[in-house]
């Protein structure tokens, strides 16, 4: 397929601060951000002729044919919000940074990317709240179009751009006045102050290496790390501005916990030595200056974004584990309706089996219990009756199908950029054969939290439903690479195992799906699998023996025949006619090979 390119006015925008104010008041922020965005945000960019390619959590992705219309918008929407947040207590007001660039930019459906997009974000990154930077060509462009002043910046080094890019902040009547930004505007008010649940200062990396560059690639973890963090659902993390006040400072772990107001503090460090670099942390309780958790990669430096990207992704997905196990340990004499909801959470990072989806339920019922109109017990609870259905042992696959599909409807209809929502969403689809429906809502997922292992898994087998055989492998290696520890590493295991099968290499496919069963084995599929594999490679008695396994571990007698095991899981066995040629040619005839009957 041939790759579409054009030329635009790219705008990135986010909220500043928006850790700190969803830590604050996660509700308030969400409904103030929904309101700016519907009432004012969204129909500036349609009136001035832009298209919002996604939205980011805190922020959006937008592009203009014309560079003009991308700058006007951008000055309306900021006198917009000076407008109102003007009877907004200081601390409570969402305030948008704003980054404007014009480039050649690559177009998907859901996504653009290039340079341009990049310098965009860059851009973004350096504005003050209500402020707007642009790019020396975008001034060029509009000087003499539009009646607003340029100051010139200079030339600024950013992250990821190896030439250095010239800045101009816009002045217009529209953002003049703005508050500067302060680093007291980011941290708790009052040492005292109780630090949220999930709260967390990403310290500055420190730099080993002699070698200058590596001060960026440190810095560029910090940066993207705090950004991935900030992600994660109730986190609470520091800004990186106040986060870099601290560079080259004695770290006094348990004072900078009471400054910030944060429960956590990590530390960093990266070295290179030849063509390895390693990068070390450690996350410390700023409470009892207790190191909790210490993680070391070593990596070849050859493509240093590629590394960067690895690395803050696996990080982001670690730390996720551990804060969260960490806070649902913590004594609690009243739980709320959040302390329920993490230790259902921390539940259901053990190694997964019924009783543990049960215990995750009725963890997240309680939490319903005491708030009903929680959004996010009710998309975890949905979340995990769906994957209780999709283990194959669920005695009530119906019902809960149902429930979940209730559920996660109502979370979409007031929270639609909720990652985990477009998942559940995706997997509801999934089992109602709605196949070629639930693909484009685990690629929404992924947009919104690229980190996220489980939208990439869901990826890749869409892209194995619908014949793209050659992307599968990858995106599943990504997710073990982001999370090689997961409770459901074994369905990762087993996807790889898949491929190798329709590829009609049972061995290698044999390897894998043994992988898969040793760490998953109470889930009916892998079983089934290897009794598939076993049997076209002529190793009929072990063929059976799994089998049967699959059979005593199913529900509702899903692997007593093909038919039973067609309509109890029509998202497996479906897809374009090449795929289900495959299935048919490899997975269905070792079945039958094994002893499975047709009817």
């Amino acid at each position: 397929m041939a790759t579409t390119r054009r030329l635009a006015a790219i705008l990135a925008a986010d909220v500043a601060g928006y850790s700190r104010l969803m830590g604050s008041d996660e509700e308030g922020t969400h409904e103030r951000l929904r309101a700016h965005l519907t009432e004012l945000i969204y129909p500036k960019i349609t009136e001035h002729r832009g298209r919002v390619v996604k939205n980011t959590g805190d922020g959006l992705l937008a592009e203009f044919p014309s560079v003009v219309d991308a700058v006007r918008c951008a000055a309306e929407v900021q006198r917009g919000m000076a407008d109102r947040n003007a009877d907004t207590p200081a601390e409570e007001r969402i305030e948008f940074r704003i980054g404007i660039n014009l480039g050649d930019v690559i177009v998907e459906e859901y996504d653009i990317f290039g340079d341009g997009v990049n310098v965009a974000a860059r851009l973004e990154a350096l504005a003050e709240p209500g402020g707007i930077r642009v790019s020396r060509v975008v001034r060029d462009q509009v000087q003499d179009r539009l009646d607003y002043a340029f100051e010139d910046l200079g030339d600024q080094s950013v992250k990821n751009i190896a030439r250095p890019v010239r800045v101009y902040a816009l002045h217009s009547e529209g953002t003049a006045g703005v508050r500067p930004p302060s680093v007291s505007s980011t941290i708790s008010g009052s040492p005292s102050a109780a630090a949220p649940r999930l709260s967390i200062v990403v310290l500055p990396f420190m730099n080993l290496s002699d070698n200058r560059e590596q001060q960026y690639f440190a810095d560029g973890i910090t940066e993207d790390l705090t950004t991935d963090l900030s992600r994660i659902r109730n986190m609470f993390v520091i800004s990186r501005n106040t986060a870099f006040t601290y560079r080259n400072k004695p770290i006094d772990t348990k004072q900078i916990g009471r400054e910030l107001g944060v429960r956590y503090v990590l530390q960093g460090s990266v070295r290179r030595a030849g063509n390895q670099i390693r990068v070390n942390t450690q996350l410390i309780d700023a409470v009892t200056d207790a190191h909790l958790w210490a993680e070391r990669f070593d990596h070849d430096a050859g493509d240093l974004f590629a590394l960067q990207n690895e690395i803050t992704g696996r990080l982001a997905n670690a730390l996720g584990v551990e804060l969260i196990s960490a806070e649902a340990a913590r004594p609690t004499e009243h739980p709320d309706a959040l302390d329920y909801i993490l230790r259902g959470r921390a539940v259901l990072l053990k190694p997964r089996t019924p009783d543990i989806h049960r215990e995750a339920i009725g963890l997240y019922e309680r939490a319903l219990a005491l708030d009903p109109h929680s959004v996010e017990a009710q998309c975890l609870l949905a979340a995990v009756l769906m994957t209780n259905v999709l283990s194959g042992r669920d005695d009530s696959a119906s019902a809960d199908l149902a429930r979940a599909e209730r559920l996660v409807d109502q979370v979409l209809a007031v929270s639609p950029h909720f990652a985990i929502a477009h998942l559940t969403k995706g997997n509801v689809l999934r089992l109602q054969g709605q196949c070629e429906e639930a693909l484009p809502e685990y690629e929404v997922a992924l947009a919104l939290n690229h980190n996220y292992v489980y939208a990439l898994i869901n990826v890749a087998w869409g892209r194995l439903y619908f014949g793209s055989m050659d992307e599968v492998i990858p995106l599943v290696e990504k997710a073990i690479r982001l999370s090689p520890r997961d409770p459901l590493i074994g369905s990762f295991y087993g996807l790889i195992g898949t491929v190798h099968l329709l590829q009609s290499q049972t061995d290698e496919a044999i390897v894998w799906f043994e992988k898969a069963r040793n760490a998953l084995p109470g889930t009916p599929i892998h079983h089934s699998h290897l009794a598939a594999a076993y049997a076209l490679r002529g190793e009929t008695k072990r063929a059976a023996a799994e089998l049967a396994e699959a059979w005593r571990l199913a529900s509702q007698d899903a692997y007593s025949s093909i038919a039973h095991l067609k309509k109890a899981r029509p998202d497996l066995f479906g897809g374009v006619s090449k795929t289900r040629a495959l299935i048919e040619s490899t997975y269905f005839a070792g079945l039958r090979k094994a002893g499975m009957p047709e009817e």
